[in-house]
């Protein structure tokens, strides 16, 4: 029932195939004459015609082609948008089955390539808000939308319609049209649908990726606790009387708009770590609350999406810890400082070090804000950084807490903190494939003391990921 069709003619088919499992990056698998086969967006049980799209020497890559069965434990997305833009894969999956499979993603990455025990990993903390949670979103502008493949196959000509909304997966130039979205609370709909109906009745061009061309790039809306707006809007080119009216009709509009800012972006890449935001209206920043402390974020500030699960995230980060009071505690990879403000209280010195300055700058405004005395922020390249010298000038840690990008830490850095051997390691990471491999190099002087994982992205196959780490010397 099961065999390979067509193996080498054109594109194979497999026919009514069984989804077994869930792996890695959130793909549905199958397995097909002893071959493992991914697949996107399906659930266990269910049973499907494939296409096979890719074939790889350990596994095959397929795309559906018709269902034969749906597995008793699908679920109907709520989002209208479901299957195209790439954002919630697993809306079809019941929440309690999400964590399963991203505690799941977490066992095995850990296991299989940190060689790390089953037993040290605790169960996952499920998020108290599975919509709506998000305190972030980006949409792009686009003067060619996506069509989808019912649009493409009409008689209708969609030739000059434009979008607002998400990049289509793996295609930088294709942008899907958002009529609705259920990551952020309101107003955020609201304002992006404003913005394009302004848009349009103004003439406003949207961006094209591929002639460089347009007005208008990006919009990025923020929120916090208390339900404060920030708005950033991206325009590609400096029209000043073009800017006022869009942002005059965006201050009008909105009185929850509390930061209103604007950024002109002539680059290649929608990047703007590199560009200065211009401040339009009402307050440079907005701020947010964990456990009393308060933190500053401005247009181009890291803070985790999930708010209220990233008090859990840096409770457990904090807890791993084991601090007295006494200790000296580097923060890796520290942002806005964030983590490292957080667990100042229990430490004597706390020396936070970041690679972008105007994340490191938004740190000491954090200190300073709480009237925290006892950190220290460095801007630099943490490989470059860390060394002899600077554990001699700033004192050896005796706590290391790491928050690495998705790529993990450089091997360098891993190098770097083993050498100045703190006592304790906590490893926070978004990506347990990643941390799994920097664990693995770590284990040559530390041992894997207990494992957390945390749910910060609801609908998505994301996890977040907390290890503790004990140094064998101890």
């Amino acid at each position: 029932m099961h065999r390979i069709k067509g193996m080498n003619i054109g594109l194979p088919m497999l026919n009514k195939v069984l989804i077994t499992d869930i792996g890695a990056e959130g793909n549905a698998i199958a397995k097909v004459d002893g071959r493992v086969v991914f697949v996107p967006m399906l659930v266990p049980g269910d049973v499907v015609d494939l296409r096979i799209s890719k074939k790889r020497r350990k596994y095959l890559e397929g795309t559906v082609i018709r269902f034969h069965e749906y597995s008793p434990d699908r679920i109907k997305p709520v989002c209208r948008h479901f299957g195209i833009c790439g954002g919630c894969k697993w809306q079809h999956l019941p929440y309690e089955l999400q964590l399963k499979y991203k505690e799941k993603q977490v066992t095995d990455n850990l296991e299989r390539i940190g060689k790390v025990q089953a037993a040290h990993i605790n169960p996952i903390m499920g998020s108290s808000e599975i919509y709506r949670y998000r305190n972030k979103m980006e949409y792009a502008f686009s003067d060619r939308r996506w069509l989808t493949r019912e649009e493409v196959e009409s008689d209708n000509n969609f030739d000059k319609e434009d979008a607002l909304g998400f990049h289509i997966p793996g295609l930088f130039d294709k942008v899907l049209d958002i009529k609705e979205c259920f990551l952020q609370a309101e107003p955020s709909n609201a304002i992006r649908d404003a913005v394009r109906r302004y848009a349009h009745k103004k003439g406003l061009a949207f961006f094209n990726y591929r002639q460089q061309s347009g007005f208008l790039r990006n919009l990025i809306i923020r929120n916090n606790g208390k339900g404060d707006v920030m708005v950033i809007v991206v325009f590609f080119l400096d029209e000043k009387e073009r800017i006022a009216g869009l942002m005059d009709f965006l201050a009008q509009e909105f009185p929850r708009i509390t930061s209103l800012w604007y950024i002109i972006n002539t680059k290649k890449n929608d990047s703007l770590a590199d560009q200065t935001p211009v401040l339009y209206k009402g307050e440079d920043h907005l701020i947010e609350e964990i456990e009393g402390l308060k933190f500053r974020l401005g247009p181009k500030s890291f803070y985790q999406t999930n708010r209220l699960q990233a008090a859990r995230l840096y409770s457990t980060a904090r807890d791993f810890a084991g601090l007295t009071g006494k200790e000296t505690v580097y923060d890796l990879y520290t942002g806005t400082g964030t983590i490292a403000n957080y667990v100042a209280g229990l430490s004597g010195k706390v020396i936070g070090i970041e690679y972008i300055k105007d994340a490191v700058d938004d740190a000491k405004i954090n200190s300073g804000m709480n009237n925290i005395r006892n950190t220290e922020f460095i801007a630099g390249d943490l490989k470059d950084i860390l060394s002899e010298q600077f554990y001699r000038e700033h004192g050896h840690p005796d706590v290391v807490i790491t928050d690495p990008p998705r790529a993990g830490m450089h091997n360098d850095v891993v190098r770097s903190v083993m050498a100045a051997n703190p006592r304790r390691i906590v490893y926070i990471s978004c990506n347990p494939a990643t941390q799994a491999r920097d664990i693995s190099v770590f284990s040559e002087r530390y041992t894997v003391e207990k494992i957390q994982p945390v749910d910060m992205f609801p609908q998505t196959h994301h996890v977040e990921n907390v290890a503790l780490l004990n140094s064998k010397d101890i």
